[in-house]
């Protein structure tokens, strides 16, 4: 039988790249898929994916030391290096060196996404992408149709969706609790993100950046699309570091199911917060109400000097084995595992892409919150600007049949201005 393998490539290596896929690209090159897919339900496919190999041939990233720093790394956990590769537009560079890749990941900065995941699928590779997709409408539907043209997966890490407490929500409590009626979903990240871990904040923004988890997670709940929406924004903290980047954004989305959602995120929570991150929704329906807090689980712990801390031991965690070694599972896994599992069966079995489309969260998906994140970004700049005006925040947005409408009312020579002309 000839030796099934799966030759990945990753382009990007910061907070995400640099830990989450390479860790968890590293068990797949030494145990292989099997293993992990009973916690996603996909058990199905153990047995004919159990022969299947994965290796991680090259890591990309801007500065040669980062890419070297990264391949060292996965080195340490696997005792093989992949090969380096550096620059602008590194992804170029491991395409004309592996003809043969079959997935490239990308974790770059969110507004770089589309150039490396257009530049896979051109030469017909499937792509496991950092969410958001894309900020941009247009560039999602890009995305799409390069997909579709080359029958070619684009996996979107959206990983909330696979949080036990979350899919308890999706398949039992959200039929307890009834038509939903409205909503709040909040993450807020640390300070440091936005002055340190990151030089790309000017560019984005804390909604742009993680409320598309959230927005996903609704979608993934109710199926339901958006139909309006409006936005604001705060400049105060990051302005005194020399950052002009927004420290919080709120968004209220109505969607076409009759609920209304506020989405809440900013990147400027201190340092002596006792979590990685302060993170939660909750979802009022017509006969109840579900309140699911990710940030405290009830695994609290303090110690001179430490404060007191909490910890998800969902997201990720080390298994201690019997060699010492640690194998890495949790939810922030498993949304790579899926789209790998669609990549095999369309390598392996000749699946297509609507066939294998039930797997994973799609582009197609995805495309819901990049039109959200989108016409949210736009709402929010212009209502700052009234605000700081004394004018208030006028500025909404509406999706529709027609495509995507910005309604500014306070702009007579052009109240609605159609940012996009394709259904959603």
């Amino acid at each position: 039988m000839a030796e099934k393998t799966i030759q990945l490539a990753l382009v990007g290596a910061g907070m995400f790249g640099g830990d989450v896929h390479l860790r968890a690209y590293a068990d797949l090159q030494r145990f292989g898929i099997a293993g992990q897919l009973a916690r996603v339900g996909l058990d199905k496919y153990a047995r004919d994916l159990a022969p299947v190999k994965f290796d991680l041939v090259a890591v990309a990233t801007r500065s040669e030391a980062s890419a070297k720093k990264s391949a060292a790394f996965f080195q340490d956990l696997t005792g093989r290096e992949p090969r380096c590769f550096h620059g602008d537009e590194p992804w170029n560079d491991i395409l004309k060196a592996f003809p043969d890749l079959d997935v490239m990941a990308v974790a770059t900065p969110d507004h770089l996404h589309t150039a490396p995941v257009l530049a896979a699928l051109k030469a017909g590779v499937h792509v496991l992408t950092e969410k958001p997709m894309c900020l941009s409408t247009h560039e999602a539907d890009e995305i799409i149709d390069a997909a579709k043209a080359k029958n070619l997966i684009v996996g979107v890490d959206m990983h909330k969706r696979y949080d036990p407490d979350h899919l308890r929500i999706r398949d039992d409590i959200q039929n307890r609790i009834g038509t939903p009626l409205y909503g709040t979903a909040y993450l807020e990240e640390p300070l440091e993100v936005s002055t340190s871990t990151f030089k790309w904040v000017e560019s984005s923004d804390p909604f742009s950046y993680v409320g598309p988890h959230w927005t996903d997670l609704i979608f993934s709940y109710y199926k339901s699309k958006p139909v309006s929406l409006t936005a604001v924004g705060q400049k105060k903290r990051l302005i005194r570091d020399g950052i002009n980047a927004y420290d919080a954004v709120q968004v209220r989305v109505d969607f076409d199911n009759g609920m209304s959602i506020n989405f809440h995120n900013n990147w400027i929570t201190p340092a002596d917060f006792e979590g990685p991150v302060n993170q939660g929704h909750e979802i009022v329906g017509a006969d109840g109400k579900v309140e699911s807090d990710q940030q405290y689980r009830g695994f609290r712990w303090w110690n001179a000097g430490g404060g007191s801390r909490t910890s998800n031991n969902h997201f990720t965690r080390d298994v201690l084995r019997a060699d010492g070694t640690k194998a890495y599972i949790g939810y922030g896994v498993d949304s790579l595992t899926v789209a790998l599992v669609a990549i095999c069966d369309v390598k392996f079995a000749g699946a297509t892409r609507d066939a294998v489309a039930h797997l994973y969260p799609t582009a197609e998906e995805a495309r819901i919150t990049c039109a959200i994140v989108d016409a949210a970004a736009k709402v929010r700049d212009l209502n700052f600007h009234y605000l700081s005006q004394g004018q208030g925040a006028p500025v909404t947005a509406r999706f529709g049949d027609e495509g995507i409408t910005i309604i500014d009312p306070l702009n007579r020579e052009n109240t609605f201005q159609r940012i996009y002309e394709r259904p959603l």
